[in-house]
Protein backbone atom coordinates (compact mmCIF):
# COMPACT_ATOMS: atom_id res chain seq x y z
CA UNK A 1 0.00 0.00 0.00
CA UNK A 2 0.99 3.31 -1.18
CA UNK A 3 1.68 6.49 1.61
CA UNK A 4 -1.35 8.47 2.06
CA UNK A 5 -1.82 11.83 0.99
CA UNK A 6 -3.35 12.78 3.75
CA UNK A 7 -2.20 14.19 7.45
CA UNK A 8 -3.27 11.52 9.81
CA UNK A 9 -4.11 12.64 12.97
CA UNK A 10 -4.91 10.54 16.19
CA UNK A 11 -7.05 12.12 19.13
CA UNK A 12 -6.64 10.17 22.51
CA UNK A 13 -8.62 11.27 25.62
CA UNK A 14 -11.56 10.79 27.36
CA UNK A 15 -13.14 12.85 25.43
CA UNK A 16 -11.93 11.78 21.57
CA UNK A 17 -15.07 10.97 20.37
CA UNK A 18 -16.49 14.81 21.00
CA UNK A 19 -13.54 16.33 19.94
CA UNK A 20 -13.81 14.50 16.22
CA UNK A 21 -17.56 15.25 16.24
CA UNK A 22 -16.71 18.54 16.57
CA UNK A 23 -15.03 18.40 12.86
CA UNK A 24 -18.01 17.39 11.04
CA UNK A 25 -18.90 18.89 7.69
CA UNK A 26 -15.67 20.55 7.37
CA UNK A 27 -14.63 20.04 3.61
CA UNK A 28 -10.84 19.62 4.12
CA UNK A 29 -10.95 16.60 7.10
CA UNK A 30 -11.80 13.17 7.11
CA UNK A 31 -12.62 11.98 10.54
CA UNK A 32 -14.37 9.22 12.40
CA UNK A 33 -14.33 7.88 15.97
CA UNK A 34 -13.91 3.79 15.91
CA UNK A 35 -14.57 3.50 19.97
CA UNK A 36 -17.23 1.74 19.42
CA UNK A 37 -16.54 -0.46 16.41
CA UNK A 38 -14.80 -2.97 18.34
CA UNK A 39 -15.49 -5.49 14.98
CA UNK A 40 -12.87 -2.83 12.90
CA UNK A 41 -9.43 -4.11 12.55
CA UNK A 42 -6.08 -2.15 12.45
CA UNK A 43 -6.13 -2.70 8.85
CA UNK A 44 -9.56 -1.26 8.16
CA UNK A 45 -8.56 1.41 9.86
CA UNK A 46 -5.00 1.90 7.91
CA UNK A 47 -7.11 1.10 4.43
CA UNK A 48 -9.38 3.69 5.41
CA UNK A 49 -7.21 6.31 6.50
CA UNK A 50 -4.87 5.54 3.22
CA UNK A 51 -7.90 6.05 0.87
CA UNK A 52 -9.26 9.25 2.03
CA UNK A 53 -9.07 12.16 -0.15
CA UNK A 54 -9.25 14.85 2.35
CA UNK A 55 -6.30 16.61 3.23
CA UNK A 56 -6.85 15.71 7.00
CA UNK A 57 -7.78 12.10 8.52
CA UNK A 58 -8.88 12.46 11.81
CA UNK A 59 -9.84 9.71 14.23
CA UNK A 60 -9.41 7.93 17.94
CA UNK A 61 -7.57 4.77 16.62
CA UNK A 62 -4.07 4.50 18.77
CA UNK A 63 -2.16 1.85 16.80
CA UNK A 64 0.28 1.91 19.45
CA UNK A 65 -2.47 1.31 22.11
CA UNK A 66 -1.80 -2.09 23.11
CA UNK A 67 2.18 -0.95 23.73
CA UNK A 68 0.90 1.80 25.53
CA UNK A 69 -1.16 -0.44 28.17
CA UNK A 70 1.51 -2.78 28.20
CA UNK A 71 3.74 -0.37 29.26
CA UNK A 72 1.71 1.83 31.55
CA UNK A 73 0.64 -1.63 33.02
CA UNK A 74 4.20 -2.67 33.44
CA UNK A 75 5.67 0.08 35.11
CA UNK A 76 2.58 0.51 37.47
CA UNK A 77 3.46 -3.38 38.15
CA UNK A 78 0.27 -4.88 37.36
CA UNK A 79 1.81 -7.13 34.08
CA UNK A 80 5.24 -8.31 33.07
CA UNK A 81 8.33 -7.26 31.00
CA UNK A 82 7.82 -10.18 28.54
CA UNK A 83 3.75 -9.01 27.61
CA UNK A 84 5.08 -5.71 27.25
CA UNK A 85 7.84 -7.07 24.38
CA UNK A 86 5.70 -8.96 22.93
CA UNK A 87 3.15 -5.96 22.46
CA UNK A 88 6.00 -4.52 20.60
CA UNK A 89 6.51 -7.24 18.40
CA UNK A 90 3.30 -7.19 17.42
CA UNK A 91 3.01 -3.87 16.36
CA UNK A 92 6.48 -3.75 14.49
CA UNK A 93 5.09 -7.06 12.63
CA UNK A 94 1.86 -5.17 12.02
CA UNK A 95 3.86 -2.60 10.51
CA UNK A 96 6.05 -4.13 8.49
CA UNK A 97 3.05 -5.80 6.85
CA UNK A 98 1.21 -2.44 6.40
CA UNK A 99 -1.52 -3.05 9.06
CA UNK A 100 -0.71 -0.65 10.99
CA UNK A 101 0.95 2.70 10.75
CA UNK A 102 1.51 5.82 12.99
CA UNK A 103 -0.09 9.02 12.72
CA UNK A 104 1.78 12.18 11.83
CA UNK A 105 0.43 13.82 14.84
CA UNK A 106 -0.87 12.86 18.08
CA UNK A 107 -3.21 15.05 19.89
CA UNK A 108 -3.31 14.04 23.39
CA UNK A 109 -6.70 15.83 25.11
CA UNK A 110 -6.21 17.35 28.42
CA UNK A 111 -2.84 16.11 29.33
CA UNK A 112 -2.98 17.56 32.59
CA UNK A 113 -5.91 15.35 33.20
CA UNK A 114 -3.74 11.93 32.46
CA UNK A 115 -3.24 10.08 35.53
CA UNK A 116 0.39 9.05 36.83
CA UNK A 117 2.23 7.01 34.47
CA UNK A 118 -0.05 7.69 31.27
CA UNK A 119 1.05 11.08 31.11
CA UNK A 120 4.63 10.01 31.10
CA UNK A 121 4.03 7.68 28.31
CA UNK A 122 2.05 10.38 26.26
CA UNK A 123 4.37 13.46 26.95
CA UNK A 124 7.56 11.37 27.92
CA UNK A 125 7.98 8.23 26.32
CA UNK A 126 5.92 8.54 22.80
CA UNK A 127 6.80 12.49 22.39
CA UNK A 128 10.59 11.72 23.03
CA UNK A 129 10.46 9.79 19.69
CA UNK A 130 9.45 12.83 17.91
CA UNK A 131 7.97 15.75 20.06
CA UNK A 132 6.76 18.54 17.77
CA UNK A 133 4.08 15.46 16.72
CA UNK A 134 2.62 14.66 19.84
CA UNK A 135 0.40 17.70 20.61
CA UNK A 136 -1.06 18.58 24.03
CA UNK A 137 -4.59 20.41 23.72
CA UNK A 138 -6.82 21.41 26.05
CA UNK A 139 -10.80 21.54 23.78
CA UNK A 140 -11.41 24.83 25.76
CA UNK A 141 -8.28 26.73 24.46
CA UNK A 142 -9.53 26.55 20.64
CA UNK A 143 -11.51 24.47 17.83
CA UNK A 144 -9.52 20.92 16.40
CA UNK A 145 -10.40 22.73 13.49
CA UNK A 146 -7.76 25.69 14.78
CA UNK A 147 -5.28 23.44 15.75
CA UNK A 148 -5.21 21.21 12.47
CA UNK A 149 -4.95 24.64 10.54
CA UNK A 150 -1.38 25.55 13.13
CA UNK A 151 0.06 22.33 12.76
CA UNK A 152 3.80 22.66 13.01
CA UNK A 153 6.17 21.23 10.71
CA UNK A 154 8.49 18.45 12.33
CA UNK A 155 10.61 15.79 11.68
CA UNK A 156 8.73 12.85 10.52
CA UNK A 157 8.33 9.68 13.60
CA UNK A 158 11.65 7.65 12.98
CA UNK A 159 10.84 3.71 11.62
CA UNK A 160 9.20 2.03 14.58
CA UNK A 161 11.46 -0.65 14.53
CA UNK A 162 14.10 1.83 15.48
CA UNK A 163 12.09 3.47 18.16
CA UNK A 164 9.68 1.27 19.66
CA UNK A 165 11.78 -0.99 21.50
CA UNK A 166 13.46 1.23 23.41
CA UNK A 167 10.40 2.09 24.95
CA UNK A 168 11.10 -0.58 28.03
CA UNK A 169 13.70 1.14 29.00
CA UNK A 170 12.25 4.33 29.51
CA UNK A 171 11.24 4.48 32.93
CA UNK A 172 8.28 6.73 34.28
CA UNK A 173 9.47 9.37 37.09
CA UNK A 174 8.37 7.83 40.06
CA UNK A 175 7.10 10.98 41.92
CA UNK A 176 4.21 12.73 40.89
CA UNK A 177 0.72 13.73 40.90
CA UNK A 178 -1.05 10.12 40.70
CA UNK A 179 2.25 8.51 41.17
CA UNK A 180 3.44 6.20 43.88
CA UNK A 181 5.54 8.44 45.98
CA UNK A 182 3.46 11.31 45.62
CA UNK A 183 3.08 13.75 47.64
Amino acid sequence: MEAPGSTTLVVVGDEAGAAIGSLAGLANVESATFAEMTDATDAEVVTWSATSHAPFVVHDRDPLGHVASAWVEFYDERSTLGVLQLEIEQVIDAVARHELRVPDYYVVLEPESLRGTWMHWWLGVVAAASPSRVLPWEPGDAPLAGLIRRLPTARAWPDVDRWLPGVVKAVPDRFGPGLPGAA
